[in-house]
């Protein structure tokens, strides 16, 4: 397990406009100037945080795919971001995960943000995903994923003798008027789970005229700010420590004092029905 270098593009987005989005986050991956590992886009890259779905929607391997599969393998780097997936008549909020090669993995939205009526519009995912890249093991979530800790909660793999994840990472279209919480959970969860935590979020307004004010970043897991971005498009690279993180959790193992418990799938999709999410 090595040092991993991040890479978070903060951007302002195109509403509504697929091929705007592309080509512009392409611009920005070849100004990262440097060599990378992981290159971390925003929630709904493509379009912004629409409601429709019904319009701008892509099957699996079509044009985002295909996109990113084309950023992975000239990059060399794992390349993470969500877009607007269909699947059998169904809408999802889908984050793509796709390493050099065109090997990928998928995670669609949990907690689907009902005051925007995403639970209207999209179906929430089902499981967890959890990735390996370098020797890192990688959680990715999107947005309101941020509020509901049982959902990330980093569990001790006894197998394995480690927790579940090493890095949890959070792509967003989080809005100004509640940066606060963004930047209070994100350090809470990095803090609880004894983990990295990163978050990408964008700035600009957007077609809903919804501000939004950035302030990507990356923690590290006793809750101290590694960068904090501001209210500009930003590019920026990091190198997250391995030997730092082993060190702590070995001083300080909290997770082996954690309440076990399990998460119900039927029980959730019973929520979900009762509530309109399905």
């Amino acid at each position: 397990m090595q040092d991993l270098k991040i890479t978070l593009i903060q951007s302002d987005l195109h509403w509504e406009d697929i091929g705007a989005n592309l080509a512009m986050f392409e611009e920005k991956i070849w100004q990262i100037g440097q060599s990378t590992d992981v290159i971390v886009l925003p929630e709904m890259f493509t379009t912004g945080f629409t409601m429709k779905a019904n319009k701008l929607a892509e099957h699996m391997n079509m044009r985002t795919f295909k996109w990113m599969k084309q950023m992975a393998d000239q990059t060399g780097a794992l390349v993470l971001g969500s877009f607007i997936a269909t699947i059998h008549d169904r809408f999802y909020n889908r984050l793509l995960w796709m390493e050099p090669g065109g090997t990928f993995k998928t995670y669609d939205k949990r907690h689907l943000f009902r005051m925007g009526e995403e639970n209207q519009t999209y179906s929430p995912g089902e499981s967890l995903l959890i990735g390996h890249w370098k020797g890192w093991r990688i959680c990715p979530l999107i947005c309101y994923d941020l509020r509901f800790p049982v959902w990330s909660r980093n569990r001790w793999n006894a197998a394995l003798k480690r927790p579940s994840y090493d890095l949890l990472l959070y792509v967003a279209n989080w809005p100004l008027v509640r940066v606060n919480a963004w930047e209070t959970l994100l350090k809470a969860r990095a803090i609880e789970n004894l983990s990295y935590v990163a978050g990408v979020n964008r700035v600009g307004v957007d077609g809903n005229g919804i501000e939004y004010n950035g302030q990507s970043a990356i923690i590290g897991p006793k809750g101290d700010s590694i960068f904090s971005g501001q209210e500009m498009e930003t590019i920026k690279t990091l190198q997250i420590s391995s030997n730092s993180l082993h060190a702590y959790r070995d001083k300080f193992p909290a997770f082996m004092d954690a309440d076990d418990f399990t998460i119900d799938s039927e029980e959730l999709m019973e929520r979900d029905q009762l509530f309109g999410q399905s």
